[in-house]
């Protein structure tokens, strides 16, 4: 009688093994189904925007054309027109 103690003790402690191995791979699973993707860097480039009184962009230089920039802002203002100015503008730049 005593070996079917055993047995059955031992059945059930396999048992008990069994399934706490089933239950910590489904938490893994789980886990990794809830995760999500982190959102890729986005990359953005400086340049120098030259704008109208009304906010619109009339023309962009590359960050290392300042004094062009401020040069083409002051050729639009001349004449008593509506005066333009300089601001940096950032763009992202798209992966080919």
């Amino acid at each position: 009688m005593a070996r079917k103690v055993v047995n059955r003790q031992e059945k059930a402690a396999e048992a008990e093994a069994a399934e706490k191995l089933a239950a910590e791979a489904k938490r893994k699973k789980a886990a990794k189904r809830k995760t999500k993707k982190a959102a890729a860097d986005v990359r953005l480039r400086l340049y120098w925007g030259v704008f109208s009184q009304n906010l619109k962009r009339v023309a962009v230089f590359e960050f290392d054309q300042r004094d062009d920039a401020v040069k083409r802002a002051d050729e639009l203002s001349k004449g008593g027109k509506s005066p333009h100015f300089v601001q940096k503008v950032k763009e992202e730049i798209k992966p080919e």
